[in-house]
């Protein structure tokens, strides 16, 4: 079977660091996996690579990167592929613009065109996007799967962040994407927003999307992710069940400071 995702002695220079170092990583449609590292083990730069906003270094040795069996692939065709969501999209939805060149350009957008958005790859619906019935009943299916309907006609800025990041998620699946990745989802999020995205994350799982979760946090590893894969130093440093991963020598290893692990109700945590 065709991997959807494979790295091979794939490496990745940021400036004059090596943020990648000869990565191998094999993940397959259907599994549901936890990238799990400390700041600046290369988890950015992994995401990075799958948007193609960075590129593998050549440095002479046999190296790949394929997605869904693909070395190239245009980058708007790839979106309806891959479900990515990163803070930096969220804050970008929120603002109302992709970048802080845009300021002229500053709208408020509601939820529900955040999610249509993402059936053109913009941020926010512009006049020369033609917004389908099809496209409308997609984006309310996903807004009821997300439990955030109540929110369809209220701009993003007046959302709290975590259901702010659930808009974003649900931007991500309207073209039922072969995976969801999320990058450090709970970033700033209080207790309740964190159990509401957690649960919508779990949803997502269950419904068969592939679910790639990048994170420093432990309890973000929702029950229904089987394996974990621990980087460092932009390499990988163990990879496997996460009953056999989360232990409290490996991850005492991993952040370099003494940590114990349990688990409770299918979630893990570290003190």
């Amino acid at each position: 079977m065709t991997p959807l995702i494979e790295y091979r002695d794939v490496s990745v220079y940021r400036g004059d660091h090596l943020a990648l170092d000869r990565l191998n990583l094999t993940i397959h449609a259907g599994e549901h996996v936890a990238i799990l590292g400390p700041n600046g083990s290369g988890k950015s730069t992994l995401i990075k690579t799958l948007t193609r906003e960075l590129y593998p270094a050549s440095l002479g040795g046999p190296s790949r990167l394929r997605i869904m069996g693909r070395d190239a692939w245009d980058v708007t065709t790839l979106r309806t592929m891959l479900g990515i969501v990163t803070n930096d999209l969220v804050d970008a939805c929120v603002r109302g613009r992709s970048s802080d060149l845009d300021a002229a350009t500053v709208r408020r957008v509601t939820a529900r065109d955040t999610v249509l958005s993402g059936f053109f790859s913009s941020v926010g619906i512009w006049s020369h996007h033609e917004v389908t019935q099809t496209m409308r009943r997609k984006a309310d299916e996903i807004l009821d799967r997300l439990e955030i309907r109540h929110l369809a006609s209220r701009p993003l800025d007046e959302v709290s962040s975590g259901e702010a990041q659930r808009v974003v998620i649900g931007r991500a699946l309207v073209h039922d994407p072969q995976a969801l990745v999320l990058d450090e989802p709970t970033n700033s999020l209080d207790l309740g927003a964190v159990h509401e995205l957690r649960e919508a994350i779990r949803a997502v799982a269950r419904s068969g999307t592939t679910l790639v979760m990048v994170t420093h946090h432990l309890p973000d590893i929702v029950p229904e992710i089987a394996r974990v894969i621990l980087i460092d130093k932009g390499r990988i440093a163990a990879d496997g069940p996460k009953t056999q991963v989360l232990d409290s020598g490996r991850l005492s290893a991993l952040f370099a400071v003494p940590v114990e692990v349990a688990e409770r109700d299918g979630y893990y945590h570290a003190w």
